[in-house]
């Protein structure tokens, strides 16, 4: 549909989607032509309203459409607990634990020189005011297993010792998923397992 601007540019927009291709974007932009138009039109304005109403809140920058999200006003959540993590939707994972009910802080990414973003391209600051003026007993920094996330966590773990050492740091274990084999474990996630055996 060269010949058709409008929907090149409704097929544009959906390849901005993280794992959308240039298929799968033409087939979005199809099923779209083909909807109803008050359906369309719903689509539309669901996506306008949710960048609208939508928003980081501004102490632990996780999304909300209140001034403060639930989780931060919240007296049922532990405030002496900050989980750290890179993305705002890693939280997801972690509310399906019960009886955890942690607080999180979102970074807003990873360090990675190659990408240009350092330290002060995250969300840091923030997390170490909340520190000082909080009751923290313990950050545990949940970041990917890659080498961005490994590297955010040492330089956190290093600058939080340093300015804070009586706080109790910890992160996550990383290792073998149940039900898997051996020989086709990385050694990646061998030595991780390795570094967190426990006794028995």
């Amino acid at each position: 549909m060269k010949d058709l601007p409008s929907f090149n540019a409704l097929v544009d927009s959906f390849g901005k989607l993280p794992g959308v291709g240039a298929k799968s974007a033409e087939r979005m932009a199809s099923a779209l032509l083909d909807m109803k138009e008050e359906d369309a039109l719903q689509f539309a304005d669901s996506i306008k309203n949710a960048k609208k109403l939508i928003h980081s809140c501004p102490n632990c920058g996780l999304f909300t459409e209140n001034e403060v999200c639930e989780i931060c006003s919240s007296p049922e959540r532990n405030h002496h607990l900050i989980i750290v993590i890179s993305k705002a939707k890693d939280a997801n994972a972690f509310e399906k634990i019960k009886g955890l009910n942690p607080t999180y802080h979102v970074l807003g990414g990873l360090i990675s020189p190659g990408k240009g973003i350092g330290p002060e391209d995250l969300n840091i600051d923030h997390l170490f005011e909340r520190i000082q003026d909080g009751d923290v007993e313990e950050v545990i920094l949940a970041l990917n297993p890659t080498v961005e996330g490994e590297t955010t966590s040492l330089l956190l773990s290093r600058m939080m010792s340093e300015k804070f050492p009586t706080l109790k740091i910890t992160r996550l274990g990383y290792g073998l998923p149940m039900g898997s084999s051996l020989d086709y474990a990385d050694s990646l996630t061998l030595q991780k397992a390795l570094e967190g055996r426990r006794s028995l």
